[in-house]
């Protein structure tokens, strides 16, 4: 391939990879705005975020394994259209369901995407300059992801919450545009048959325990529903494995499943994300909700994160040279561990210099845990199954996003309520089933909706129900990072037979 190729090739997968970002942080930003406007409760505003994260995560192993079939090169195409016209889709929608719906669609778009720029870079540049062409793409997605919070409150400040999906359509299109003009087609001349049966099982067993986990927050854990939507879901991920073992052509490649260094970089992946996704969500509540912060200031004051994200991770080639992987990935999770459970202390009255030092420690630990993950999971891969592989790994990031989110929003909510509803006892009786009414609201941190039923009083319970829950699962996220970073420590160790380099770093497909 020719150099003008390869540049294209990279500047088409950076403006994916960004895109990809920015809707990631930018839809966080907003949703305070979309909880008023569509009048979502907290399960519904949980789903804007895990219909699109469950829809990447079950549809990403199938991205790639079509990648490498039939062309990766065709498949991305087809994704980011998909991606581009579901933006709009969102855009459009005046619903809860509406909106909830083009985010799946959006999350399929994006998983065929997410499988392949990463094995498409692979595939075009030669071993000696992947490490520069993976910083560049590292670099340019991380300002993706670190602009989304200031592009978002920038544009909510002039416009309503559309506006934060309508500017993934220019991208879009001119990502397509340099795509057909310079990314050369690739694909596994070996590649096995397509297991759909797999896909279905795998998609069907995540979002029955998905839905679980988010409607215990409001049916309450021994709920019939709950109980059966968890059974239903644990049987068919069972059924799942079972299948996987049986096909002749599984989801996931038998080498992969047996692989110690690609099972624990997928474990720390997910166990990672889970922490920042649920940080991510419940500090922009806090900030908007709790504290009256407009987006763009919520959107500036993630810049102390960010930046130290982007700056670490342009150096993660030369941090993954010189230390063990597994000291390098066990030290960036110890670090954001610090950070979140920083993050879980703030109150109603907090300084913001509390905030800074936690998103400092976060944007720290995961520059340099994000690249050293992926490193790892990469680095013994086959070039002929990189698009798999790619994607299992993007997989499980969004697994963690998804059930994560989930899992805290179901303790953040479950224990604010409980909170709430232990205060009713000093209100007045009259207002008391007013007030029970509204522990959704309290839940979601909706102080003004609080205030506007009950009185300023009340508004004061409110919050400190909220920050009860708050606290709550942002301890789990800190705790779920710690606990990455004991298995990254143990499960990432070289045998002393091992032969196999420290390859540069290789940041995340998010």
């Amino acid at each position: 391939m020719s150099g003008g190729r390869r540049g294209l090739t990279l500047v088409a997968m950076c403006l994916a990879q960004a895109m990809i970002l920015l809707d990631v942080t930018i839809v966080n930003v907003a949703l305070p705005s979309i909880q008023r406007e569509l009048d979502l409760s907290p399960g519904g505003l949980e789903w804007v975020i895990s219909a699109y994260a469950l829809a990447l995560a079950t549809l990403i192993p199938l991205g790639g394994a079509l990648g490498d079939r039939f062309g990766r090169k065709r498949v991305f195409l087809a994704g980011l259209a998909v991606f581009t016209v579901s933006s709009a889709g969102c855009a459009l929608s005046t619903t809860d369901l509406a909106l909830i719906g083009s985010r799946a669609c959006q999350g399929a778009g994006g998983a065929l995407m997410s499988a392949l720029t990463l094995s498409l870079l692979v595939e075009a540049f030669p071993p000696e300059r992947r490490a520069w062409a993976i910083g560049t793409w590292a670099g340019i997605g991380g300002l993706g992801f670190g602009a989304g919070p200031i592009v978002g409150g920038l544009l909510l400040s002039a416009f309503d919450w559309s506006s934060i999906f309508w500017v993934n359509v220019p991208i879009g299109i001119v990502g397509a545009v340099v795509t057909l003009a310079g990314v050369a087609e690739s694909r596994d001349p070996a590649a096995r048959r397509l297991d759909i049966a797999g896909v279905v099982l795998s998609a069907l067993g995540l979002f029955a325990i998905t839905l679980a986990l988010i409607e215990s927050s409001t049916e309450g854990w021994g709920s019939p529903v709950v109980l059966g939507l968890l059974a239903a879901g644990v049987a068919l991920l069972a059924a799942f494995a079972t299948w996987e073992r049986r096909t002749t052509s599984p989801m996931v490649p038998p080498a992969m499943v047996h692989d110690r260094v690609f099972l624990t970089a997928n474990s720390v992946f997910a166990l990672a994300y889970l922490a920042l996704t649920g940080s991510l969500f419940y500090v922009t509540l806090y900030y908007q909700n709790v504290r009256g912060w407009s987006a763009l200031r919520t959107g500036l004051s993630w810049i102390p994160l960010n930046l130290p994200f982007l700056i670490v991770a342009e150096f993660a080639g030369r941090i993954g040279a010189r230390f063990r992987r597994e000291a390098v990935i066990a030290t960036g999770a110890v670090i954001g561990a610090a950070g979140v459970l920083g993050l879980s202390r703030l109150g109603a009255d907090s300084t913001y210099t509390l905030a800074v030092v936690g998103y400092v420690c976060v944007g720290l630990g995961f520059g340099i845990l994000v690249p050293a993950s992926s490193t790892a999971a990469m680095s013994e891969v086959p070039p002929g199954s990189s698009g798999i592989a790619s994607g299992l790994l993007n997989t499980s990031r969004q697994i963690g996003t998804s059930v994560g989110l989930a899992v805290l929003g179901s303790i953040g909510v479950t224990l604010a309520v409980r909170d709430w509803n232990r205060r009713l006892a000093a209100f007045p009786e009259g207002v008391r089933s007013r007030a029970r009414a509204l522990a959704s609201d309290v839940a979601g941190a909706q102080v003004d909706t609080v205030a506007r039923s009950l009185g300023p009083g009340a508004a004061h319970e409110a919050v400190a129900s909220f920050l009860h829950g708050y606290r709550a699962a942002m301890t789990v996220g800190g705790v779920a990072l710690l606990i990455a970073a004991g298995l990254g420590g143990l499960g990432l160790r070289r045998r002393p037979t091992s032969t196999a380099a420290p390859a540069a770093g290789v940041p995340d497909d998010n």
